[in-house]
């Protein structure tokens, strides 16, 4: 792992009084006014696979080709948007929720019959930082279904202070919406939140929100995030520490 850009103690007696150590960890316990936001597919969890398996299946049913090359370049962004995009820009309200109903039930029950399992490190983060008093949000492209189909199969949900569908908001990603809508119902403001997500569309939105983004390099062989990494389990250990003492601010960074 390539250690972090140097820096220096905590600035104040205060600052390195916030500082505990857990387990090698040192997150900075001034953290309420901070938080961080997961995507979910590709960022928590390995759903590639059932995804492609859905879309796969709906997209023949529908008779168009659909091709691997076209699903990662749609992976994170909203089912209308992907629909409208392969299809026609017109196509009816009530096919899209057809299609979609159709990719999702599909999805779900991948999920109900051969599991799920969280990525490396991201159990270990999830509890380091509701530990260290950060908050946390899902803010995501799924639907509000599969999001209970995952909580259901991964019981994670007690992490997360906020969780925001797509759904909810009026744009998908990449426009910044879903991240926005979470930081404001956390009282948290975009300056102070950091994204993790494995997708383009996810990362142009992290930083239309004014956030920085750490990318994961699940789906994707190179993502233009503030930070690059192969899982967040490659992150250091006191990473969140170190950026909330730079107040957000970094140059871009890969961690191998």
């Amino acid at each position: 792992m390539t250690s972090w850009y140097k820096l220096g103690e905590a600035s104040t007696p205060a600052k390195r009084l916030s500082i505990y150590i857990s387990e090698g960890t040192l997150i900075g316990m001034d953290n309420r006014n901070h938080a961080v936001i997961w995507d979910l597919d590709g960022t928590l969890i390995d759903s590639v696979a059932y995804h492609w398996e859905a879309w796969r299946a709906v997209m023949e049913a529908e008779s168009f080709a659909y091709t691997h090359e076209q699903f990662v370049a749609d992976f994170g962004k909203r089912n209308d948007e992907i629909l409208r995009a392969r299809f026609r820009a017109d196509l009816p309200d009530e096919e899209v929720a057809r299609i979609a109903l159709a990719k999702e039930e599909r999805y779900r029950h991948l999920v109900r019959t051969q599991g799920l399992e969280l990525l490396p490190g991201c159990a270990f983060w999830l509890a380091q930082l509701q530990t260290a008093g950060w908050k946390q949000a899902l803010g995501t492209s799924a639907p509000r279904g599969n999001i209970d189909a995952v909580f259901d199969a991964l019981a994670m949900a007690q992490y997360f202070d906020v969780v925001m569908s797509s759904e909810q908001v009026k744009q998908g990603k990449p426009a910044p919406d879903v991240f926005l809508a979470a930081a404001q119902q956390m009282e948290v403001p975009p300056e102070n939140c950091i994204v993790i997500e494995d997708a383009p569309a996810g990362i142009e939105a992290a930083h239309r929100a004014g956030m920085k983004a750490i990318g994961v390099l699940t789906t994707h062989s190179g993502l233009q995030a503030d930070w690059v990494v192969k899982s967040t389990e490659d992150l250091p250990r006191d990473f969140f520490a170190k950026w909330v003492d730079l107040c957000g601010t970094a140059s871009v960074k890969t961690y191998s």
